[in-house]
């Protein structure tokens, strides 16, 4: 029999395992918990993004519809003005009203991509995200079939050791119980051959007595005991035996049984425990990514939208130029900035001379007003040429101000862990109130010393351009020949006209105009055909028709088609044609003979 100390420190053992086959078990119904609350939180998480992606298509589509009606307004407005009208035809209107159509077609850009934006949230990210969180489901509903079954086989595993151990364990106290009664058996052969050999009886040589065969009967039955027990001994060494060998066994299966439970455990918690977590996020982080992406995607070329129209802006505001727009303006409305014809001498009552009369008594009063004139002029254009000097420093000191680059706004949109207020970021900026109060009494006292200088300078312009009209024409008239600052512009003048062929004259406009394009404008391209620049061609036709040359020298710093624009001009306004009306169709006549004879190539090429 098993003493009580050993059978308490098998209950023990029994305790203590399922103590931890309890632990284990709560271990995996915590770990089913632990997956159910984590399904849960990621529903819950593609739920919130399809909630979030849902209302950012709302406001995308209402900022898209805002965006439409403020371009719809504006181009309203625009849609019946000339300048629109120019803008769809050809695009060729002043800088800043490009700058603003091109401002509203970016607002109607960017209607037309948050359009897109609500549209691809709506129903391209937003299905994605329920895909997902359907597979999601399904997966884990199928990852937890597979745990519970690998919880099933670990508790089978766990139970088969447990059976094992209980198993080795009674076999072991069969075998201790064998083995005490094996001691005990042998303890009383032991005392029982001790009793059957007496000590006298073991004397060498001593007879036998009368009562020997007393003695005999007695030692005889000793020696029926002894094999008595000897037989219930090698019964007992035999259960013993058997015993021993099956405790062995249940022992040898009771350790192989504990590693392979130990593997098995180790297993689960090692490998099947994270396969079975990949298993529940099979695809998951994968579509959430695609998902991701589209947004990203969609986000992105948005932003590349807006930049592409933002850089469209930018070389529109980079290609402000007020010269240009000084030529459009006067190309737009040639016929209200055109120079009108010269004032013609309108003789009264028949009075048919329309030159200075030079001749005596009248001609020293006329040299005398031509020297005071000559002197006039001297004072006024050093007088004006201090004005203008001024005004060109104040015109400098007004454009610095206007051009200071104070635009960049980048600092107002650094984000930082700052708990500072925009409000406070832009307070020292360009649109703070002491700031612009300053800068533009500033401006404005400038200006105004500028208008004053430029009403200065255009009324000494205006004097010395009429007292100049009426000194030059005076020279002229006198014939003086002595050269000084005046009267090389009046000897260009002289040779105004010219003689050729004895009778014919030549104009000097048509002189100097064909002489410059032989020279600089036989192979340019579209000459007479593009329009050159109308202020260009106001300036060498007012040069003209003060008797100047403007076209002298060898410098090319005119554009050939102002120039060839001159010529036309002066075609244009004489009072007899170049060509006599009256054989105009038989110069169209031959014109038309001449290409037919020249063949088809020829005319697409004339």
């Amino acid at each position: 029999m098993t003493s009580p100390a050993k059978f308490k420190k098998d209950k023990e053992i029994i305790t203590e395992y399922d103590t931890q086959v309890k632990e284990i078990r709560a271990q995996l119904l915590e770990q089913l918990k632990c997956l159910d609350q984590q399904s849960e939180a990621r529903v819950q998480l593609l739920q919130d993004l399809q909630d979030f992606f849902r209302k950012k298509s709302e406001i995308e589509m209402d900022y898209s519809r805002n965006l439409e009606k403020l371009a719809e307004r504006f181009m309203a407005k625009t849609r019946s003005t000339k300048d629109h009208l120019q803008f769809k035809k050809d695009q060729n209107i002043l800088s800043p009203v490009n700058c603003w159509y091109l401002l509203l077609n970016q607002v109607r850009r960017e209607s037309k991509d948050h359009t897109t934006l609500s549209d691809i949230y709506l129903n391209n990210i937003i299905p994605r995200f329920t895909q997902v969180s359907d597979d999601s489901v399904r997966l884990f509903k199928k990852s937890k079939e597979v745990g519970g079954q690998l919880h099933e086989d670990l508790m089978k595993v766990l139970n088969e050791l447990y059976t094992v151990m209980k198993t080795y364990h009674m076999y072991n106290a069969d075998s201790i119980s064998a083995e005490g009664k094996l001691k005990e058996a042998e303890k009383q052969e032991e005392k029982q051959i001790g009793r059957s050999v007496k000590p006298e009886d073991r004397l060498v040589g001593r007879s036998p007595d009368p009562a020997a065969n007393i003695r005999f009967e007695e030692k005889h039955q000793r020696r029926s005991s002894v094999r008595k027990i000897e037989k219930m001994k090698e019964k007992r060494q035999a259960k013993y035996t058997e015993n021993k060998l099956k405790a062995v066994k249940a022992r040898n299966e009771y350790i192989l049984a504990l590693e392979a439970t130990n593997c098995s455990v180790f297993k689960y918690y090692i490998h099947d425990l994270s396969d079975l977590l990949d298993c529940c996020d099979l695809g998951y982080h994968a579509s959430l990514n695609r998902a991701m992406r589209t947004f990203l995607s969609a986000e992105i070329n948005v932003e590349q939208s807006k930049h592409e129209g933002l850089e469209i802006i930018e070389s529109a505001i980079d290609s402000l130029d007020a010269c240009n727009d000084k030529q459009r303006l006067m190309e737009l409305y040639h016929t209200v900035f055109c120079l009108p014809p010269k004032f013609d001498f309108q003789p009264h009552m028949g009075d048919g001379v329309s030159h200075l009369y030079v001749q005596q008594p009248m001609q020293g009063e006329l040299v005398l007003r031509c020297q005071q004139l000559q002197s006039r002029l001297a004072t006024l254009k050093i007088e004006n040429e201090e004005v203008k000097k001024t005004m060109e420093a104040t015109l400098q000191t007004i454009q610095d101000m206007v051009t200071v680059e104070d635009f960049d706004v980048a600092d107002c949109f650094q984000y930082t862990n700052s708990t500072e207020s925009v409000k406070s970021t832009l307070s020292e900026t360009f649109m703070s109130k002491p700031s612009i109060a300053k800068r533009r009494a500033n401006q404005q006292e400038t200006e105004q010393f500028y208008f004053t200088k430029l009403k200065e300078y255009f009324e000494g312009r205006n004097l010395i351009t009429k007292l100049q009209a009426k000194h030059d024409l005076l020279q002229k008239t006198l014939g003086e020949s002595q050269r000084t600052d005046y009267s090389i512009a009046s000897g260009r003048r002289n040779s105004s006209v010219r003689k050729q062929d004895g009778n014919q004259i030549i104009p000097l406009v048509v002189e100097s105009c064909i002489r410059f394009i032989i020279r600089h404008g036989l192979q340019h391209e579209g000459i007479f055909r593009v329009s050159g620049s109308q202020i260009e061609v106001n300036d060498i036709k007012n040069a003209f028709e003060r008797g100047e040359d403007p076209l002298a020298g060898d410098q090319n710093d005119h554009d050939i088609d102002s120039i060839a624009g001159v010529l036309k001009l002066h075609f244009r306004g004489l009072a007899s044609p170049l060509f006599p009306k009256e054989i105009f169709h038989d110069l169209i006549s031959c014109v038309s003979l001449g290409l037919s004879l020249l063949g088809p190539n020829h005319c697409v090429l004339w």
